[in-house]
């Protein structure tokens, strides 16, 4: 008995022991993300430096991740997913694949018209799609409005990118907020008409097609133009802030649209998912986005880079950018009846 005994106390202090040498794991988040890995580890690695939480990320399209995350359901990993342009957020707020969150400080840091009104995602950057010209043979008084790209004295003078590129989609779709359908359709076939070569498959073949002479003006991000120029400071190829003059649709300011982030309905971890969310919307992180990709700050308390901050300031479209979503479809089909492929 008295042996029983003690191998009993022998195994019972085994395993207090053994509890007290194992360290507690750290927590961590799962994202899934569209913003490559280049663009999010620098940022992910600073905020597990400063709070101990791990961030795990899984980088694809948006398409392939919004799939996975309907398909996974209610079993998928991933606690926030990041991606590109409000339309592909609109489409995850449609299949319910993110949560709503309420935040003070998210409603403090992002302005209303850069988030969901329902707080199921924020943005987390900002991006103008804007014209950009070549300095030696377009004076900036020449150019004013998306509109006016399609006026006779840019015939064969015009360079976009494809029609499929949800940048532009989004864009014809704010436009079809501002100027109706019909007119809309009037304007793209009018770009249509004015192209000098076949759309590209990206903005930087469209800057890099008007510096090399084949067209003289073009539509791109902003961070296209600002990483270019910051490779080549002789590039010839500058930025115009569309539709900041006249009234109405003619003056209502420069596409802007966003990165944005959002908490999944399937995150076992919203908490922890919302103290990332919220990070990420802080003056240091948002400096540090900024500067990764040549792009805004949503934070208004954070500056743009300097590079960007000698472009001048610019008045943004301030129709809430979730309207770009809501309309796309019907962009889609619009640039289609237009021939813009």
């Amino acid at each position: 008995m008295k042996l029983r005994s003690l191998m009993c106390l022998f195994v019972l202090l085994s395993v207090v022991g053994c509890g007290r040498n194992e360290a507690p794991q750290s927590p961590e988040l799962v994202v899934y993300s569209s913003r490559i890995e280049q663009l999010i580890k620098p940022i992910f690695d600073q905020f597990t430096e400063e709070t101990g939480v791990r961030i795990r990320y899984v980088t694809d399209s948006a398409g392939p991740l919004l799939a996975r995350l309907n398909a996974e359901g209610a079993n998928s990993p991933a606690d926030l997913l990041i991606t590109v342009d409000v339309g592909n957020l609109w489409q995850a707020t449609e299949m319910n694949l993110l949560a709503p969150i309420d935040s003070a400080v998210l409603a403090e840091n992002v302005p209303a018209s850069l988030r969901d009104d329902q707080g199921r995602w924020f943005g987390m950057s900002v991006r103008a799609r804007t014209i950009v010209y070549a300095r030696d043979r377009v004076k900036p008084e020449e150019l004013s409005t998306y509109e006016a790209l399609a006026d006779e004295k840019w015939s064969g003078r015009l360079c976009l990118r494809t029609s499929k590129k949800v940048y532009n989609q989004s864009l014809v779709a704010t436009m079809m907020s501002a100027n109706g359908e019909a007119e809309t359709e009037s304007i793209v076939a009018g770009w249509v008409k004015n192209l000098a070569v076949a759309p590209f498959s990206s903005d930087d073949k469209v800057i890099e097609a008007i510096a090399a002479g084949q067209c003289d003006v073009g539509l791109v991000n902003s961070y296209y133009l600002a990483r270019q120029q910051a490779a080549n400071p002789d590039l010839g190829v500058e930025l115009f802030w569309a539709n900041q003059q006249g009234e109405g649709a003619q003056g209502r300011g420069v596409h802007v649209n966003i990165c944005g982030v959002g908490v999944t309905q399937a995150s076992d971890k919203k908490a922890l998912a919302q103290q990332l969310l919220e990070w990420l919307s802080g003056p240091e992180a948002q400096l540090a986005i900024a500067n990764l990709n040549q792009e805004f700050p949503v934070n208004p308390a954070s500056e743009p880079t300097p590079l960007i901050k000698e472009w001048g300031a610019f008045k943004a479209d301030n129709v809430p950018v979730v309207e770009a979503g809501r309309l796309q479809a019907d962009a889609i089909r619009l640039m289609d009846r237009a021939g813009y492929r």
